[in-house]
């Protein structure tokens, strides 16, 4: 045969190694994402040159090459992380480590080691993403090394990966009670899935800003926040959700009020509030926002957390609701807003005169700029709504436009970032977002002695067909202005509007710019694209809500609709300690009952008759026999011993009524089995009748035989 063909049959250590690559594959190749290319690069290769080998049953490579490929990984992960501890540095050596392990994989021990790390680096997952297609997908990859252990667990034969597969799932089927109970009951601090800052992007909402961040963030399509109204739906315009309120300008940063969580007296005019009109109720569920900041509809006055721990007291000043914690979780609220109000002092206080400060020596050309439009004729004796009105018709219609890529902020001749960005966005590019319209239009109105600050949130919604809830993404980040205005106080005002009213009126914000092969490429968005999008959305939301969210406050709700009065830690304690212990009661008792039994055969309740009426004669049981003793057995102890000897007559019946047994259980079937069994029945009475008369004293008993007697 040619040393050449193909191998087209599989070993079982090759079959079971092939298994275990791909499975592993599938707990690594989902953090692609979040790795340097060199790591996925090597994993890659050592998967393939083992799955190569296992194919071929071919030798594993000398310790001396994984020695050298561990320690260069290692060099490289404290060159790219300048550490190899930490989130991403720890989930690359492990994964780079997890391949190396594949190359020296040997004995059934080297097996149990890949498979903990595949175990290991399912739970990483979880640090990037909690959604329910991660959990499934690890559910399986969980089955898969389940599996694997199964396999490794039965050496012999050629077990099928079907039959081991079954095998685990019958496992994890019996656990699923126990998992519940703890789900349920176990006590926890937060919520299921609290992991560390680190785990989340530092993308988000800032309390603070510099041209470019809300545009970087605008990109970034992920949920920030679902919003079901109960009742009336505010229109697309109205639909602004305030975050944090920027007042303070360095030239290059707009930062907050410091004394914002101190409530100085001074201050105290800038956060007057006055309802008008109805209010409407909405439940919100915000995703991280790394902020103490919560950003809620524009007019909210009431806020309160739903069935959630270590949240704090959330407290307003005017329109803006903090914390005294930065916001790390997923939390869920109640409010009511107005969607029609009246802020701030509606005649000048001191406080308005901070509002009204810019950056000495920078930003000349718009400064004058405004001053000249200040003392124009036409708007000699304007009010401030008015330059206003005129400040957006220039918007309007001196050619600025509306982008997410503005480019750089403009340079100065030796190369030097410029300072002044106000005036190269409001003179020379003429192009930005929405914080360069609203950071010039502040700076614009501080010129003209109006006193303004900078807001920033979100604007606009997304309706999910699914569940009806509103969808407020990253994407719609937004900026806007707010400008003081005599005898009414505070006033919106978004530049934005001015250049993009689609924008606003239909909150379509930009799309993200394609770049490369993606920009040449055409944009799906069918209908069905759209629907499939909404439909797992609204399935992450329930899971978010009834999994992942699931904390202590709804332990105790969950105990209080069982019937508990006031529940409390120590109730939840002895309930899951009880129900443990009725489950294990309950498996110990299933174990019990599914034992493997083995039903005697009636020659086995036959011999154990004659065993017991034999030994209760005082002889004693034949040797190197099992329990219960053949008939011929017996026989020959009889015949050795010379037992009953004062009786031959009951020696010799038994005897001839043993050999009687014997003939039938090992003689040929000239009869039936149920005849068979007939007889024998009646043979084991008549030597039972035999012990029983001997023993009443119809003839005497021998003495008992000592062990030293026998032969």
């Amino acid at each position: 045969m040619n040393q050449r063909a193909i191998k087209t049959t599989l070993s079982r250590e090759g079959r079971d190694t092939l298994w275990l690559l791909g499975v592993l594959a599938l707990s690594i190749y989902p953090h692609a994402g979040h790795m340097p290319w060199w790591c996925i690069g090597g994993v890659t290769v050592a998967l393939v040159w083992r799955g190569y080998l296992a194919a071929r049953d071919g030798a594993l490579p000398p310790r001396w090459i994984l020695l050298v490929a561990m320690l260069a990984s290692m060099a490289l992960t404290f060159l790219t992380f300048r550490s190899i501890f930490g989130r991403e540095a720890g989930i690359t050596l492990v994964s780079v480590l997890a391949g190396l392990k594949t190359l020296e994989l040997r004995a059934r021990r080297d097996a149990f080691v890949v498979t903990s790390l595949g175990f290991f680096l399912i739970l990483t997952q979880f640090l990037y993403s909690q959604s329910i297609f991660t959990a499934l997908l690890m559910s399986c990859v969980f089955w898969g090394l389940l599996t694997s252990l199964v396999l490794a667990q039965r050496p012999l034969y050629r077990p099928s990966i079907w039959s081991a597969m079954k095998a685990s799932g019958r496992t994890v089927l019996m656990g699923i009670p126990t998992m519940l109970v703890l789900y349920l009951l176990f006590p926890r601090l937060g919520p299921l899935w609290a992991v560390p800052a680190d785990a989340q992007s530092s993308i988000g909402l800032s309390d603070h800003l510099s041209l470019g961040h809300v545009a970087e963030l605008a990109q970034d399509d992920s949920i920030a926040m679902r919003i079901r109204f109960d009742g009336p739906v505010p229109k697309p315009a109205q639909r602004y959700f305030r975050g944090p309120v920027l007042e303070l300008f360095d030239g290059r940063q707009w930062l907050p009020r410091p004394q914002l969580h101190h409530g100085a007296p001074d201050d105290a005019s800038l956060d007057e509030v006055q309802p008008v009109g109805e209010p409407l109720s909405y439940e919100m569920t915000l995703e991280a926002p790394r902020l103490t900041t919560i950003p809620v509809l524009d007019g909210t006055l009431e806020l309160k957390a739903t069935a959630l721990d270590n949240v704090g007291t959330p407290q307003r000043q005017g329109l803006q609701w903090t914390l005294p914690t930065t916001l790390n979780e997923r939390t869920q609220w109640q409010a009511r807003a107005w969607p029609q109000f009246r802020s701030g002092p509606p005649l000048p206080t001191p406080a308005l005169t901070r509002l009204l400060q810019l950056p000495p020596g920078l930003n000349p050309r718009t400064i004058h700029w405004a001053q000249e439009l200040q003392q124009s004729v036409e708007h000699g004796q304007a009010n401030s709504a008015q330059l206003v009105e005129a400040v957006m018709h220039h918007i309007a219609t001196q050619g600025y436009t509306y982008t997410l890529s503005p480019g750089d902020t403009g340079l100065r001749p030796d190369g030097q970032p410029d300072p002044n960005l106000i005036d190269h966005f409001w003179f020379d590019s003429k192009a930005g977002f929405c914080e360069h319209f609203a950071t010039a239009f502040v700076v614009v109105m501080r010129a003209m002695n109006i006193p303004a600050r900078v807001v920033t949130g979100y604007q606009g919604t997304d309706r999910n067909n699914i569940d009806g809830l509103y969808v407020v993404r990253n994407s719609n980040a937004h900026a806007w202005a707010e400008y003081w205005r005599a005898g009414v106080g505070w006033v919106r005002a978004d530049p934005t509007a001015a250049v993009a009213p689609d924008r606003i009126e239909l909150n379509r914000p930009l799309p993200r710019p394609r770049e490369g092969l993606a920009g040449s490429l055409p944009q799906l968005d069918s209908p069905l694209l759209r629907q499939a999008r909404a439909l797992i959305e609204a399935s992450n939301h329930r899971w978010n809500i009834w999994v992942l969210e699931y904390s202590r406050g709804r332990q105790l709700e969950l105990l209080q609709s069982w019937g508990w009065q006031s529940p409390d830690w120590v109730a939840l304690i002895r309930l899951c300690a009880t129900l443990m212990a009725s489950l294990s009661a309950a498996g110990i008792v299933w174990l019990w009952l599914t034992r493997p039994r083995q039903t005697p055969s009636q020659w086995h309740r036959h011999l154990q008759r004659v065993d017991r009426a034999l030994v209760s004669l005082g002889i004693p049981p034949p040797d190197n026999s099992p329990r219960p003793a053949p008939a011929m057995s017996w026989h020959q102890r009889l015949t050795q011993l010379d037992l009953l000897q004062d009786d031959g007559a009951v020696r010799q019946a038994l005897q001839e009524r043993l050999n009687a047994l014997d003939a039938l259980q090992y003689g040929p079937a000239t009869e039936s089995t149920r005849s068979i069994q007939k007889q024998a029945r009646l043979v084991v009475a008549q030597i039972e009748q035999t012990a029983r008369q001997f023993r009443r004293g119809k003839a005497r008993p021998p003495s008992k035989v000592r062990q030293t007697d026998l032969p």
